[in-house]
């Protein structure tokens, strides 16, 4: 894993030793990415600029080293990631006559490159990455980033300079860089609790858009096309019985985790004890001559540990099973750095044991492997089931009786309803059974089954409201043709999750956790021959008996007993809102002041003040609203403080 930065300056990029000081302060910023070697290069006629920071994994000589040239001196590349293929095709590159100084998947790369042309290469490879590729013979910069987006990269042009990075924080190091909060950007943050792509919370940065190849020319506009599109992948469903589809899940998973094996450092894997990372250790183990090291970090408090179940995990495989135990305050003291590492606002409050459980992983390696992914691919989120079950209950019942019931609901506090729902079993009762109840009920009040799921995700409303200046922009959860073409309204909760929660959230969340303590996380069920595979199995292969990702269930029963695993999602969360109410909330007092909030002139202090209010006086868990406030909060003050 690496850290990649650069700039293309075609009007004045100044002196090779200015622009080489420049990329190589830019580059410094992404220290945390590679902190093993670092490297820059510039052409001051064309003036380019590439810079990286380089987290060894695979070929540790100086052979690895980058920005590297090709073979023929044509291309120049700083990549961050790991092509999982390289030996494939350096195999097939061999027979062609390409010869290899050293053993590293980015050598690999550039001779595909030359050989099979950028677009061809890159329909090729199976891998995590974010590159930046300059071609010194036609003098265009390429920026690409792989098929899901598990590797993040940001680019940004204006007057005549293109900027580009692995993290934001890069561009801060350029002189003429000059960043403008977007406002409609702040609005849909507050609704998702991150900054959909393709906007930043800059009005000058854009992420690249998972799958896509961005190509800057002389005198042209970026041009951004797709090489690989999920929504172009083959929805028809396979033809294959249960324990065909069983058998060629089997296969294509354990040929994902062998290849993600691959690593001239120590490797392990990440443990909660769910189907996801269980299934991942489980064949990491079948494929392994020894014990796979495995991690885990548990709470003390009631509804948030999952350790006694990964550890339960780990004595069946045989796994050598670390796990620590965190106090509130070892939690809480991460809190005033979750700015710092993701940049921009990002309020999924699972960065925190996401945080600790990288920090403790590399302590003994400097790989690992997640189970991130499973549940967008094979059905796994709760939010699926009580979408679907929410909307066939309610579309029938008229409107005005809907609010009433909706009204009721919501009039009960959570913490009531959280004690209420102890009347259902343990084994068939959701966590946050409060916080649940109040989301269904709001859904009561919607029209569309589109309504239905933007509610579910959402964690403000009406954002709109709370923005001075700022319209939120309609993105794909707006877009109502989507049920023409996935008309399943289950399958079209996976679609939406795949194009932005799952890039937008989960893998900035896991990137940015693991790199601030330089550690490299890879993701197996995210190979894109996998999802390609799990978006073409039927329903029933998804959901059965009112459980998710059955398939995937159904694998990992080869390897594990299903009473090991089998129980009701919990995630992997922090109690955020008793931390509110208790050692959190002078802390959240002060962000949440009217003053506070004014200070930057971009909320409005009320709607923030009631829900406040309302969280306090446990009349509403408002938790999740809150955080994302506080977020934002927090990274404008360290803004302002900049």
């Amino acid at each position: 894993m690496c850290g990649v930065t650069g700039f293309l300056d075609r009007r004045d990029g100044g002196s090779a030793p200015a622009m080489e000081a420049a990329v190589r302060a830019m580059a410094d910023r992404l220290r945390h990415r590679g902190p093993d070697d670092a490297g820059n290069w510039a052409d001051e006629a064309a003036g380019i600029a590439l810079g990286h920071r380089r987290l060894s994994i695979v070929d540790l000589s100086p052979a690895g080293h980058q920005p590297m040239a090709s073979a023929s001196g044509r291309y120049v590349i700083c990549f961050n990631g790991e092509i999982y293929n390289f030996r494939d095709l350096r195999g097939e590159l061999k027979a062609k006559g390409r010869r290899f100084r050293g053993h590293s998947d980015t050598e690999v790369m550039l001779a595909a490159f030359e050989t099979w042309g950028v677009l061809g290469a890159l329909k090729r490879l199976i891998g995590m990455f974010a590159f930046a590729l300059w071609d010194r013979q036609e003098r265009v910069l390429m920026l690409a980033r792989d098929h899901l987006g598990i590797k993040p990269l940001y680019w940004a042009a204006s007057d005549g300079l293109f900027l580009f990075a692995s993290e934001l924080k890069a561009f801060r190091a350029h002189p003429r860089w000059r960043p403008t909060i977007d406002h409609d950007a702040v609005a849909a943050y507050l609704r998702f609790g991150y900054v959909p792509a393709p906007h930043s919370i800059w009005r000058e940065a854009r992420k690249l858009p998972p799958g896509t190849l961005l190509t800057l020319r002389p005198g042209a506009e970026p041009e951004i096309v797709p090489y690989w599109s999920f929504a172009e992948v083959d929805a028809s469903p396979i033809e294959m019985n249960d324990e065909e589809a069983t058998e060629a899940l089997d296969a294509l998973l354990r040929d994902a985790v062998r290849r993600q094996m691959v690593a001239d450092v120590p490797l392990g894997a990440f443990l909660s004890g769910g189907i996801d990372s269980s299934t991942v250790v489980a064949l990491m183990q079948a494929q392994s001559d020894r014990a796979v090291k495995t991690f885990a970090i548990g709470f003390n408090e009631a509804g948030y540990d999952e350790a006694p179940h990964a550890k339960a995990v780990a004595r069946h495989l045989g796994a050598d099973h670390t796990e620590l135990y965190v106090t509130s305050d070892q939690a809480l003291g991460v809190v005033p750095h979750l700015t710092e590492w993701y940049d921009e606002p990002f309020a999924d409050s699972s960065q925190i044991p996401t945080y600790l459980v990288s920090k403790l992983a590399r302590q003994y390696v400097t790989v690992t492997l997640s189970g991130d992914g499973g549940d967008e691919s094979f059905g796994g989120y709760n939010r699926y089931f009580y979408g679907v079950q929410l909307w066939n209950k309610i579309r029938r019942i008229p409107l005005p009786v809907r609010g009433l019931i909706s009204h009721a609901v919501t009039t009960v506090p959570t913490g009531v309803w959280d004690v209420a729902g102890h009347v259902i079993p343990v084994r068939r009762r959701p966590a946050l059974f409060g916080d649940k109840m109040h989301k269904a009920a709001q859904a009561l009040t919607l029209s569309r089954s589109e309504s239905v799921y933007r509610r579910l995700v959402s964690q403000w409303h009406e954002p709109n409201e709370l923005v001075i200046g700022g319209t939120e922009p309609k993105g794909l959860l707006w877009d109502e043709t989507l049920k023409d073409t996935v008309p399943d309204f289950f399958s079209r909760m996976q679609y939406l999750d795949t194009l932005t929660y799952l890039p937008d959230d989960i893998l900035t969340k896991v990137d940015r956790a693991s790199m601030a303590v330089s550690l490299e996380s890879r993701v197996p069920l995210l190979d894109h021959r996998v999802v390609e595979f799990a978006r073409r199995l039927p329903h029933r292969m998804k959901e059965r008996g009112g459980k998710g990702k059955w398939l995937l269930r159904e694998v990992l029963g080869r390897y594990v007993p299903r009473g090991l695993i089998e129980r009701p999602k919990m995630g992997f969360g922090v109690p955020i809102d008793q931390w509110l109410r208790g050692p959190l909330m002078d802390w959240a007092d002060a962000l949440l002041s009217p003053a506070a909030i004014a200070r930057h002139g971009l909320l409005r202090p009320e709607p923030i003040q009631a829900a406040w209010t309302a969280h306090r006086s446990r009349a509403q868990n408002m938790q999740y609203p809150l955080w994302t406030v506080l977020m934002l909060q927090d990274w404008l003050n360290r803004e302002a403080g900049a």
